[in-house]
């Protein structure tokens, strides 16, 4: 089975929509649970549906075709993303989704400014015009006034 070939603003687009579900299915699951368990209960359900993706799909790799350095990336990337989900879990046990999930996106601004510095990315006067907008209206969105 081949996915069909949206742009990446589609899949982006897709990303936002499911991120901003995940945020409020996670507030109301981590209501009465640990949320490091509540975490660990949402990787396995991650686990499962990427498992079934890739099986279902085809797309398994040997694992000796993968080159070191993209090993060392990817445990990087998942240690980084258990990371995030462990404290993204917790903000949202301690605060309201509407403000947590608005601060967890500066990553966004994180982004743009990582890509510049260590992938030489180029951003122009607008494009950073927006990162700096980003990062105010999140701050705007979170603060309490």
């Amino acid at each position: 089975m081949t996915s069909p070939n949206f742009g990446w603003l589609f899949w982006a687009l897709l990303s936002a929509g499911f991120a901003a579900l995940t945020a409020i299915f996670a507030k109301v699951g981590v209501d009465a649970i640990n949320s490091n368990f509540a975490t660990f209960l949402r990787t396995l359900v991650i686990l499962a549906m990427i498992a079934g993706i890739v099986g279902a799909t085809g797309q398994a790799q040997p694992l000796g075709s993968i080159s070191p350095r993209s090993y060392i990336f990817l445990t990087l990337s998942g240690l980084a993303t258990g990371a995030s989900w462990l404290c993204y879990f917790r903000a949202l046990q301690l605060g309201e989704a509407a403000r947590v999930a608005p601060i967890d996106k500066l990553s966004t601004v994180l982004v743009a400014i990582f890509g510049v510095a260590f992938l030489g990315e180029r951003l122009t006067g607008p494009n950073w015009l927006g990162i700096v907008l980003i990062a105010a209206g999140a701050t705007l969105v979170a603060l309490r006034f």
